[in-house]
């Protein structure tokens, strides 16, 4: 059943007059799951509001960064603040330093930082850096796996790519794809075939420490230290893309949570505080290669912008000063997986639900689903019938069955009991 509301259903037709499929990021389009975008008018704590006034429940929390909900006053008020001394500089300011030492102070292992304005861009910007460093061209990273939109990885990637079915996209150059070589996640000996038969040449393994971008994917036990050992022994620089899970799954993300160092790591999402940030960081000895330090060039005119580091600041220094947030979303999200989980144990449908953390996703799946090509063979039709009939009722899932759910300490309990509720329905009528 398609679900629309009558603002979204005139703004999306007025949209793709003038923008793209109407839309500025393409998973927005509706197009996997069909039906009309709904378009938002505001947030508040662990709800949306479209523009016919409708409250949505959200479990996509603007794909992240909302971990303590929408609109936290602390953050609100900071950017209110730090607005009235300008927007940008362009210069260097006191914030910057103050952002770098409380990252360095958070994560395990990262000696210098560098902002930037997304996590594409910071994604992009390390593998630069690995390859500056190390001399080498190639990189490996996984099926399913997103790391932005920069062309050396749009070869087999997750998040949208995969939504939209994309097998090969249209302007990456040959050259720049055949540096990409990409394994099945999860599989230690297909990466282990890939350095073996390309010696001397991979710069970098880069991937989600825990996928999110294929639906919410677990890494096997054993999987990251074997590529960590795999590393070590052939010069190769270990990118963990923690854009989804910096800051989220732990005070020092996954790095923390899975007890894993990696030789870089890039940021995004909860680093913003819901503003365009992105960061990546790591050893001094290979970012003392990055400009003006070294010759590996990088530069942003809006990287450190004053408004942006105060958001993320705000929401990073809450996150550091309160532990007990980590254990509230542990809580919060393993009640939901619960409640989902007795929810479909009754109706007979086959499924799969992978959580870590205040990650979760749900896959109507007979097998363990494990890597790209196993999230790709559930029912994502059922998906899709799922996710209107949520949207219906006041649920807002993500648009696809290749994201992961993201909760928020906003979310109370009845809120979840809702979900479950709405979804036991749905499964009595499918």
């Amino acid at each position: 059943m398609e679900h629309t509301t009558t603002r979204s259903k005139e703004l999306f037709e007025r949209a793709q007059l003038s923008i793209p499929g109407g839309v500025n990021s393409p998973v927005r389009a509706f197009k996997s799951v069909g039906g009309t975008p709904v378009f938002i008018k505001k947030a508040k704590g662990a709800y949306l509001y479209d523009e016919d006034g409708k409250q949505y429940i959200d479990y996509i929390n603007s794909w992240g960064p909302m971990i303590l909900g929408h609109a936290y006053d602390p953050v609100v008020k900071a950017i209110q603040e730090k607005a009235l001394d300008s927007t940008s500089f362009g210069a260097p300011t006191e914030l910057e330093i103050e952002m770098a030492e409380l990252i360095k102070s958070m994560v395990p292992n990262v000696d210098m930082v560098r902002m930037v304005s997304s996590g594409t861009e910071a994604c992009m910007s390390a593998v630069r850096l690995a390859r500056g460093y190390t001399g080498r061209n190639k990189i490996i990273k996984f099926e399913g796996c997103y790391h932005g939109h920069a062309d050396a990885f749009l070869v087999k990637a997750g998040s949208g790519v995969a939504t939209f079915n994309i097998q090969t996209v249209p302007g990456v150059p040959a050259g720049v794809s055949g540096d990409t070589l990409t394994a099945p996640y999860n599989d230690l000996e297909a990466v282990e075939k890939l350095v073996k038969e390309n010696k001397g040449e991979i710069a970098a393994i880069i991937i989600e420490p825990v996928a999110g971008n294929m639906g919410c994917i677990l890494p096997r036990p054993g999987f990251h230290e074997g590529l960590r050992k795999l590393c070590d022994e052939n010069g190769i620089v270990y990118i963990f893309d923690e854009v989804m899970t910096g800051f989220r799954l732990a005070a020092g993300g996954a790095q923390e949570r899975l007890g894993i160092n990696a030789d870089l790591v890039t940021y995004g999402k909860v680093i913003g505080g819901g503003m365009p940030v992105g960061a990546f960081g790591g050893k001094k000895e290979i970012m003392q290669h990055i400009a003006p330090l070294g010759n590996v060039y990088q530069a942003g005119t809006l990287s450190g912008n004053p408004i942006a580091m105060i958001a993320g600041y705000t929401m990073l220094k809450t996150l550091k000063d309160n532990s007990s947030i980590y254990k509230e979303l542990d809580e919060k999200t393993s009640y939901l997986h619960k409640g989902l989980d007795n929810a479909l144990k009754t109706s007979g449908i086959p499924y799969v639900i992978n959580k870590m953390g205040s990650m979760i996703s749900v896959h109507f799946s007979d097998k363990p689903v494990v890597d790209f090509a196993s999230a790709a063979s559930a029912n994502n039709s059922l998906f899709n019938k799922y996710f209107h009939a949520m949207l219906d009722a006041g649920i807002y899932l993500p648009p696809s069955a290749y994201e992961t759910w993201f909760i928020s300490t906003a979310l109370s309990t009845e809120d979840i009991d809702r979900t479950v509720e709405v979804t036991s329905d749905f499964l009595k009528n499918n």
